[in-house]
């Protein structure tokens, strides 16, 4: 993608010390309210002091479930850090090298992934639920947006469109429909295969490696379970398998850059596998589960899905211009 114009001088030093404090600030204002009893409250089928959705045994302080919301201060802790690398770089042509819209865009999403989750664990409320689902969305399609965007030469001002038009549809309709949208549609798990499709894309282009790329895609609901024969036998569940040929479809040209250390995006993908694993044990009725433990099975989930947000930052800051 085309280099883009990093932030003026005269706020160069003040973006992080900002972020900084909107972070602080949150959390302070949380815990008033927490304290206070203005935010709290039980999902249905929650009882105090049992093992709730995700093993922990609900609390009645102000956060229902303790290391499960205040693990997620690892995302924050790692966007901060996102903000504080860029601070220290000089302009280049890489977009995410210096106070750059992108860059400061996928930063903030970093950091907004912990407070989503946050109040969503701490509160058990249904805003809760919907900002933490909308925080994941925010960060999720940022990396199959910004490859589309550069195979299909988008400007600045259209990508950051299409990327408020997604982020405004997808919440206003999970607020309104239900988490899937009324249709049987779940944007977060489907931009995982969107993203593999278009990194794949982005990495081999070809125009025949362009209509084939859709088909990764299957490679990807695989690993997480949902196989080809599942997939044909029940189309019209899985009818958002289409969507797999939207990068083929926006990207009729070859991207202008090369990802030079795909070391860092495999252990990003190997942090988040892993934490899909331990994920996957951290429920009530998994013999993992010890719901009075300082260890939680989706505190652990928090943290290495934050390691790999910072695995994929550092990923695309090795991103050169191709000769």
């Amino acid at each position: 993608m085309s280099s883009q114009s990093i932030i003026k001088e005269s706020w160069h030093g003040k973006v992080f010390p900002i972020a900084l404090l909107i972070s602080a600030a949150f959390l302070i204002i949380y815990v008033v309210f927490g304290y206070f009893g203005f935010v709290t409250a039980l999902e249905p089928g929650a009882v105090i002091g049992e093992a709730h959705r995700w093993c922990e045994s609900v609390s009645d302080s102000m956060f229902r479930e303790p290391v499960n919301t205040l693990s997620n201060l690892g995302f924050m802790a790692t966007g901060l850090y996102m903000f504080w690398v860029l601070s220290k770089d000089t302009e280049s042509k890489n977009q995410f090298h210096g106070f750059t819209p992108i860059a400061m865009l996928y930063a903030g999403c970093a950091i907004y992934l912990g407070p989503g989750s946050m109040l969503m664990h701490g509160t058990h409320t249904y805003w809760g639920g919907w900002a933490d689902n909308l925080s994941m969305v925010m960060y999720i399609i940022l990396p199959w947006l910004i490859n589309i965007s550069e195979m299909g030469r988008w400007s600045l001002k259209k990508f950051f469109v299409v990327y408020l038009s997604i982020v405004s549809i997808d919440g206003l309709g999970r607020w309104f429909l239900g988490s899937d949208m009324g249709i049987g549609f779940e944007l977060f798990g489907v931009s995982i295969g969107l993203w593999i499709v278009s990194e794949f894309l982005y990495r081999f282009y070809s125009q025949i490696v362009r209509w084939l790329s859709g088909f990764i895609g299957f490679v990807v609901a695989a690993i997480f379970g949902i196989f080809p024969t599942e997939i044909i036998a029940e189309f019209d569940k899985y009818w958002w398998v289409l969507l797999f040929w939207v990068p083929a479809i926006l990207s009729p040209n070859p991207p202008r850059y090369r990802r030079a250390n795909y070391y860092w995006f495999y252990a990003g993908m190997a942090c988040y596998l892993l934490a899909f694993t331990v994920w996957l044990r951290g429920v009530p009725d998994s013999p993992y589960c010890y719901p009075d433990s300082l260890i939680q099975a989706h505190g652990i989930w928090h943290l290495l899905c934050a390691a790999a947000t910072l695995c994929f930052f550092k990923f695309l800051r090795t991103e050169k211009v191709l000769n």
